[in-house]
């Protein structure tokens, strides 16, 4: 269960630390491409502790198709971009994908 903490952790830090990515003006702006920095490597140290216990595939699975998910959710909350219905269809499948990785992968030992 901690270990499912841990890769909650690292998406929350990797969607912040993508949603910074308009804030750096192509890493012109010192201190939003530092937060970027900073929030990508936090991600990749708890996936680190991740996948102690659950399989990379699925934590891998996990972290990038959730991180999709919210990355869109919140570029429109936050940057007004719009998505059409195939697009938002697509995001729901990817989630579902997620949900059935999870459901039938064994963690580790």
């Amino acid at each position: 269960m901690t270990s499912y903490l841990f890769l909650l952790g690292a998406i929350v830090l990797e969607v912040a630390g993508t949603l910074m990515l308009p804030l750096t003006q192509n890493f012109s702006k010192v201190i939003p491409t530092v937060a970027l920095a900073v929030l990508l490597t936090a991600s990749f140290y708890l996936l680190t502790h991740a996948v102690k216990i659950i399989p990379l595939s699925v934590v891998y699975a996990t972290w990038s198709g959730v991180g999709v998910f919210l990355v869109a959710i919140m570029s429109y909350v936050l940057y007004g971009d719009v998505l059409k219905w195939p697009a938002i269809l697509g995001l729901f499948l990817i989630v579902g994908g997620v949900v059935l990785v999870n459901t039938f992968s064994v963690p580790h030992s």
